[in-house]
Parts: structure tokens; sequence; C-alpha cells
């Protein structure tokens, strides 16, 4: 048997797909349900369950034929589909979210930068490939946009650092391939692509209060503003995540003392800072979900390691996006009050 570049390969997906192309576009409209704004997704509604596992079975179809693992396809996808949102980027509108700019997809130094010749644009070097096996490269097409990103994923192999190479030499920024990474180890965790739940970080029942608080002042260090929401509870009250998704960090920050940061599949990073402790075990790169238990309010902070008691206990909670080459922070307050009230609701209905 003659052994063919992988791409080729994923031109036989038209024919193995379980839906049908119209089916790809019917639910493409479900796709705009998927809303990521400044702030975490809305819970999942029949439909957006529905196409996440339509998203799901062609990953897993793909990686069947390529070799590429289906919770890397994902988190390509996944990726792609956050910097779309930060970066204003126009997105396909389809199962999938990478994307491609007309001269990556043609060729750089092809005159025509409008081309879906399969043939010419391989002249020019352009990632563009056919995978629906119409004799058309469509940027616009799910089995073609897939069929050119794994031939890009997988020029060196199929192995995690040989995958990961290629995702650098491409994207030419190690912070992409590390939310590449974090997003592939959370959906391997977890074995689904609907993890929109969230919690509140603290528990319902305990004694807490809180206001919005983003973007007032701060003295210590120097003149800054307030990047998150104060939530003034009793010391050793546990600390819960909001969210699914990876520990990004853990450890002493002079200004948030005991702190974590965790990353979740939205490309979010959840900021819990003013910790008296931590979970027994917890540690960075450990997959966590929403209520889990990461740690207790505390006072620790405004000062060297270990320094403490210097303001009321609680905890300072923070969410940043990322646009691929920075952070910036958001009010999480109107989150926070969603989150209360769905835990509230489920403590109701138990």
């Amino acid at each position: 048997m003659i052994s063919r570049p992988i791409w080729q390969r994923v031109l036989v997906l038209s024919l193995l797909l379980a839906a049908t192309e119209s089916e790809i576009q019917s639910v493409s409209a479900a796709s705009n349900d998927v809303t990521y704004v400044q702030g975490p997704a809305p819970a999942p509604s029949k439909n957006t369950s529905a196409l996440y596992a339509e998203r799901k079975e062609l990953f897993e179809k793909t990686s069947t034929l390529t070799g590429i693992p289906w919770t890397y396809l994902a988190a390509v996808d996944q990726y792609e589909r956050t910097i779309n949102i930060a970066r204003k980027r126009p997105a396909h509108q389809g199962l999938t979210s990478i994307y491609f700019a007309e001269s990556d997809w043609t060729g750089l130094m092809n005159p025509d930068q409008q081309d879906t010749n399969p043939q010419t644009i391989a002249l020019f070097q352009g990632y563009g490939r056919d995978g629906s096996g119409d004799g058309v490269a469509d940027r616009n097409n799910d089995l073609d946009v897939l069929a050119s990103m794994t031939a890009l994923m997988s020029k060196l192999g199929t192995r995690d650092e040989q995958m990961q190479i290629s995702l650098w030499n491409y994207y030419q920024n190690s912070r992409s391939v590390e939310r590449i990474k974090q997003f592939a180890a959370i959906y391997r965790a977890f074995g689904t692509l609907d993890l929109n739940g969230h919690a509140f970080p603290l528990p319902i029942g305990s004694d807490y209060s809180y206001r919005s608080t983003w973007g007032d002042s701060r003295g210590w260090g120097g003149h800054r503003i307030h990047e998150g929401t104060d939530l003034f509870a009793r010391h050793g009250v546990p600390v819960r995540s909001t969210c699914y998704g990876i520990i990004e960090i853990k450890g002493w920050n002079p200004y948030g003392g005991w702190r974590i940061g965790i990353r979740d599949v939205n490309n979010l990073y959840h900021y819990y800072a003013h910790l008296s402790g931590y979970q027994k075990g917890i540690k960075e790169g450990d997959i966590v979900e929403p209520g889990q238990t990461i740690g207790w309010v505390g006072s620790s902070g405004y000062g060297k390691k270990g320094t403490s008691g210097k303001f009321p206990p609680h905890l300072h909670f923070g969410l940043y996006r990322d646009n691929g080459l920075a952070e910036w922070s958001f009010d999480p307050y109107p989150s926070l009050r969603k989150w209360e009230r769905e835990d509230r609701n489920k403590r109701k209905n138990k």
C-alpha cells in the first residue's frame, strides 16, 4: 500500500462523516449560540450540546484517519475560536473555527488571492488543501480547513513534541503552543467539548459579601487599578474553582500573597489571591472542575513571602482574556453574580 500524505488521506472524510454537508451547514447557525464575550459562555442549550457532539465526532473521525489525537484537533480549533473573538477576526461559519488569512491559504506570492485550485495553491506554498474531494480548496469548508490544519500539524510527525514544533513554526509564538497544549490536556481529562459549566468561588452557604470593585484605585506598591472583585469572608472559608481548567500558576506573589491561576478552554485566566493556603496535593498542571476546592480564604500578601494580616480576610478574584500576544483584565462582577445565581438555584432544586 502506498503511503500518502495525511492531508490526502483526509479526502475520504467526506465519505466517512456521519453528517452531510447540509447537516454541517444546519448546525453552523447553532454555533452562534456559543458566544464568547468578556466573560464565560452561557450554559449550553440543547442546540449547543448537539453542536459540541457534532464537532467532537468530526475530530474523532479525522483523528482515526490522521493519527492526530482528537484532543489536539479540538484544542487548535478552540484556540483559534478564542483568538477570533479576542482579535475580532472574521470567523469561518461552520463546525470549526480555524482561521487562515487569504495570503496564508493561497500563498503569499499567489497573484490570485481568491484562488481555490489546490494545485496552484501548492505551487505558491499556500496552506489550502482539498479535504472534501470536490477539487476545490475552500477556506470556508470544514473538511478543507481540517485537511489544511492536519497537514500543517503533522508535517514533522504526530507525536506531541513533533506537532508542537510544527505549531510553533506556524504561529511563531510559544504562547500559542502552550495554550493549545493546555486545552488538549483539559479535553483529554474530561473527554468532552461541553465544558462551559461554572461555579461561584465561595460556597453559597458560607457568610460572604462583595460588590463591584474593578477599576478602583490601589496604593500599595505604586498607583494601580484594582483588577478584580473582592469577596469578603471568614478566614478559612473554602475557595473553589469557578471553571473546568488547568492550574497554570501557583505560589507567592507580593501583591496577591498565596495565589493560584487557572486557565479555562475559553482562554480566560481565573485569578485567586490572598489565600491562607492550598488544598493538599494541588499543583501546577492539575486539571480542575467547577466547585472543586483549591484553597482557603486568607489575608496574605502586600509584602515578602509569608506576609499576612495587613487587611481583612477576603478572596480577590480576577478574570483576564488572552489575545495570543497579551492579556488584559475585565470586570468579573457580572460573571460572579451569574454563577452565584446559578449555584443558588442548584441548591434550591436539590
